[in-house]
């Protein structure tokens, strides 16, 4: 067995993990596992109650890696995230003492409710895996990844992010209302005890360090980077569009693509990898006009329509699925 090989099946016993806590969500723990493998943030925004918090948590808890939790409101400051310096009278000198930030994963839980000045503070962290405090620069621990959540009802009171944050984002997923039977499946498995008390660690840091790098090495041909290119381009001179995706975008979503090929057990990345990922990653990029908003058009109409557009490039793997 590979190197690749170990890592890959890895990741699928630490999804196998998850799913014991969230119960008919295998998508959305996939996706997460994608934006960790590419270091990237996922931005989760849902109805209150469908298990944001819980996929966060049994997802580090799962890896062995260190997660911390930031319930976000108005009165939260800048400092409780990243931290601050304190005077030692012992030592006689200031010393830094650590915020809610260090962390390898930082659940961000209701974000849009507390202050832009707040918010602000997570945009060096999520950037740079680095916080500045007093003119010193902390390194943050490897890997780091937030997962912020946010309500789609209730805006009142509250401070939408801005697109210059939301741009942080890798992705932006929705978990949904579970069917019938998954919630019943949800309720019995809670009769007892919370069934997140009994998730184990399957792997340690280190090893996930490493499955990140080996995702560094999935191949692409250069007809998928300019495919890559074409559909992110195309989203800037859309009618129903008044400021498309940046090159961040491209970026983004080239990572994207090679831990989705990953997660799916291929050394090598494919179109369907790429368009797998597109709606993802760049419907929270995309400022629709004034018009589209009230045809009540979606973003990810517009890159369904950009999807079916342009032509998917024929690469070697095309025919090894």
């Amino acid at each position: 067995m590979t190197r690749m090989e170990e890592s890959y099946n890895k990741i699928r016993a630490i999804a196998d993990e998850v799913d014991k806590v969230v119960i008919g969500k295998r998508d959305v723990v996939k996706l997460l596992l994608i934006a960790l493998l590419s270091g990237g943030h996922v931005l989760i925004e849902d109805v209150p109650g469908v298990g944001k918090t819980t996929l966060a948590t049994a997802l580090g808890k799962s890896m062995g890696l260190v997660c911390r939790r930031a319930q976000f409101t108005p009165d939260v400051m800048a400092s409780d995230i990243t931290g601050f310096t304190m005077f030692n009278k012992e030592k006689n000198e200031f010393e830094y003492k650590h915020g809610l930030v260090m962390c390898n994963i930082l659940l961000a839980d209701e974000i849009n409710r507390t202050s832009p000045k707040t918010q602000s503070a997570l945009l060096e962290a999520m950037e740079e895996k680095t916080i500045t405090v007093d003119s010193k620069t902390h390194a943050l621990p490897n890997p780091f990844m937030v997962i912020a959540t946010q309500n789609e009802v209730g805006y009142v009171g509250t401070y939408p992010l801005p697109e210059a944050q939301l741009d942080r984002f890798l992705m932006k997923i929705s978990m949904g209302y579970p069917t019938l039977e998954q919630e019943i499946e949800i309720i019995t498995d809670r009769k007892i005890e919370n069934p997140l008390f009994s998730i184990k660690p399957i792997c340690g840091r280190d090893e996930i360090i490493e499955t990140i790098q080996s995702v560094h090495t999935i191949n692409m041909e250069n007809s998928i980077y300019e495919y890559i290119v074409k559909l992110v381009s195309a989203t800037r001179g859309h009618r129903s569009v008044m400021l498309g995706a940046s090159p961040r975008a491209s970026l983004m979503l080239m990572r994207a693509s090679q831990s989705c090929a990953f997660v799916s057990g291929r050394a090598y990345v494919v179109p369907e990898d790429v368009l797998k990922m597109l709606p993802h990653v760049l419907s929270h990029r995309l400022m629709l006009t004034q018009e589209a908003k009230i045809r009540k058009i979606r973003e990810t109409d517009i890159l369904k329509e950009i999807a079916q557009s342009i032509a998917p490039p024929f690469t070697r793997n095309n025919e090894v699925q």
